[in-house]
């Protein structure tokens, strides 16, 4: 198997997907942020100065996953058709947990879509609570489901 963002002749260059079908695309990708109890609880009390933190990282996460062909160079630009956020507040870890689906019907999947979207609204997260805990972790960013196009489903175990 080769890496499909380089030609012959090893130079970068963004993948011709015209011979694509077209198909219905989905992808989901989960990341989390770790914080100190206390910045949860700030968090979900709605105590924040900064405002309604899971509510901007929800909407900040979609306006990433619209936005990836302009942050990852050779991304294509897709006409999503749905971004779902999920921001789900977790005492065990202690922080959010977060999840975004990405739906298209094109020629080439939403990975990176769904990768930016967790990415976003997790970063957006810690911008919205680092005057409180700057001690925050980003982790576990993976994609968890694929499907659509040639290469079928994908599932995370």
């Amino acid at each position: 198997m080769s890496l499909t963002h380089f030609d012959k002749k090893g130079d970068a260059h963004m993948v011709d997907v015209s011979d694509k079908a077209v198909t219905a695309r989905i992808a989901r990708a989960e990341n989390y942020i770790r914080m100190a109890p206390e910045t949860l609880e700030i968090i979900t009390e709605g105590r924040a100065k900064k405002g309604d933190v899971l509510g901007v990282a929800r909407l900040a996460g979609i306006m990433g996953a619209k936005r990836t062909s302009d942050l990852i160079p050779l991304c294509h630009p897709l006409p999503i058709t749905s971004v779902a956020l999920e921001l789900t507040p977790d005492p065990d870890l202690p922080g959010i947990r977060i999840s975004a689906t990405v739906k298209t019907t094109g020629q080439t999947g939403v990975e990176m879509e769904a990768l930016t979207a967790v990415s976003v609204a997790a970063l957006t997260v810690y911008d919205m609570s680092k005057a409180v805990d700057k001690d925050m972790e980003i982790g576990g960013q993976r994609v968890v489901l694929k499907d659509g196009g040639k290469s079928g489903r994908y599932e995370a175990q």
